[in-house]
């Protein structure tokens, strides 16, 4: 039940920001609208629950709100450093690349969780991920420094703390 509630609510702030709808505290309010963007969220997911398309897997993650609140941000430092790394790269001719592939492994429980770390990983400049497989990823990285953040393992244990599975 808590799936259900989950996603009716992302969905119905999703369709929200989408929509354009302000809420009363906005200048623009049309109840109506209101109204049927929560009618149709959740026609879509009672249709979604009759075709049994909502279950654990469907949600298999427990993201919390402190996990998630402690994995954005430093998601998002990790970014920035490996932004500051490249570009340096890219504009001092002197700073060699050593492009090479390694595989790490994967010690997410569930698909979504590697899909996670395997997005992560592209995300953060410098290394972009190639394969997905149940244990390992492949990765390309940009530089020798850059293979050996990820090989370290820090990110791997981070997704596998936000999927709930350590």
């Amino acid at each position: 039940m808590r799936h259900i509630i989950t996603l009716y609510l992302l969905l119905l702030g999703a369709w929200t920001l989408w929509s354009g709808l302000s809420w009363p505290w906005g200048d623009h309010f049309e109840p109506l609208l209101a109204v049927m963007g929560m009618l149709s969220t959740g026609l879509v997911i009672f249709i979604a629950w009759r075709m049994e398309i909502i279950d654990s897997e469907g949600a298999p993650l427990q993201l919390t709100t402190f996990r998630t609140l402690a994995y954005i941000p430093w998601l998002a430092w990790e970014i920035v450093k490996a932004n500051i790394d490249v570009a340096r790269r890219i504009l001092s001719p002197r700073m060699l690349i050593s492009p090479n592939m390694i595989v790490v492994p994967a010690s997410q429980s569930s698909e979504i969780g590697r899909v996670i770390y395997a997005n992560s990983i592209t995300l953060t400049p410098g290394t972009v991920s190639v394969t997905v497989d149940e244990t390992t990823i492949a990765v390309h990285a940009l530089t020798q420094e850059a293979a050996e953040g990820v090989e370290n393992g820090e990110m791997d244990g981070r997704v596998t703390h936000l999927e709930g599975s350590h």
